[in-house]
């Protein structure tokens, strides 16, 4: 499956940036777009629902100027992630406004994607939805998704246990959408690793919260840069969804990092008068934080990751032209 039309010609990488909680703002997002990757954010980091209206608003407004002024530049579609689930209270509202402003690509999560395929559809839109297994992705396949984001182990957030190895190509053998691959990834030589694999696209966070346009506490951004793949805690504790956290944050916030990570044993906070609370006390990222050790612009970092890709995709086999294949 091709790379949607609706991306074509505009992007410098296969590369959407994952829209995370409380750190894609319109400041990230819009310099993803202006550096030839797609950027998103959750519709719920607009608060109140008015501020939706008028982030879409600008963020329409600023691409479509800066693509009229570089036509010589890359300049990518935005998207916005929709909660599905039936928590999400502002569900109906943040759709009307997707609607209204027919944003090119939604993210829908935690649920099923149906009425938003419907509605995104309408208007010449495209929705890709968030699995983390065969089951939902072939649920949302039968909802009509143009393409599924396969959010494997290590990925940050509410990410799942499969391995990419095992979920890709079961997917990819009764799916023949978009498939977009998330999971600990943070280079060049990662996206190209996607493609080889069978994705159309890879998908990352954790690399960009360690951005100058991130909107993430600096100390959060320091975390990263010191953290390491041990660090990585996972736990349904804070949301009650598996999802991977820092455990330096854990510690912070006063949780045992061992009563999250040993069996039969459970943090007990009924007493406390301040829950930590995901993304806001304890901060999540991905396996990938091991190989980040800079806080770059988005220019920036797209640029040196689309020197990555080129250099990969340029890197001949070490079998090459050997073996019986090859007498």
């Amino acid at each position: 499956m091709p790379i949607p039309s609706l991306f074509q010609g505009k992007l410098r990488l296969p590369l959407i940036g994952s829209p995370m909680f409380i750190v894609s703002y319109p400041e990230l997002v819009a310099a993803q777009c202006k550096a030839g990757m797609v950027g998103t954010f959750p519709s719920l980091n607009a608060r109140p629902v008015e501020l939706l209206d008028e982030w879409l608003g600008n963020l329409t407004h600023d691409l479509g100027d800066y693509a009229a002024a570089n036509p010589d530049r890359k300049v990518a579609p935005f998207g916005v992630n929709l909660i599905v689930h039936r928590s999400n209270t502002r569900l109906q509202e943040d759709l009307a406004l997707v609607v209204k402003h027919k944003v090119p690509l939604v993210i829908t999560s935690v649920g099923a994607p149906t009425e938003i395929v419907e509605h995104v559809h309408g208007y010449g839109g495209i929705v890709f939805h968030d699995v983390t297994n065969v089951r939902h992705a072939k649920k949302a396949m039968e909802a009509g998704v143009d393409g599924l984001i396969l959010v494997c182990a290590g990925a940050g957030g509410h990410a799942g246990t499969l391995s990419p190895f095992a979920l890709l190509p079961e997917v990819r053998s009764f799916f023949d959408g978009t498939i977009v691959l998330a999971g600990a990834m943070s280079s060049g030589q990662a996206v190209r690793a996607a493609e080889v694999m069978g994705a159309d696209m890879a998908y990352m966070g954790t690399r960009f919260i360690a951005t100058a346009e991130a909107h993430a506490n600096p100390a959060y951004k320091q975390m990263i840069l010191d953290g390491q793949a041990a660090d990585i805690v996972y736990t349904p504790f804070f949301s009650g969804i598996p999802g991977n956290y820092l455990g330096p944050s854990i510690a912070a916030s006063g949780l045992d990092v061992a009563e999250l990570t040993t069996p039969g044993r459970t943090p007990d906070v009924s007493n406390w008068d301040n829950k930590p609370k995901a993304w806001k006390d304890v901060w999540s990222a991905g396996q990938g934080i091991g190989s980040i050790g800079d806080v770059p612009t988005v220019a920036e970092l797209v640029d040196r990751m689309a020197a990555e890709y080129s250099a990969a995709c340029a890197l001949p086999s070490a079998f090459a032209g050997s073996g019986p294949a090859a007498e």
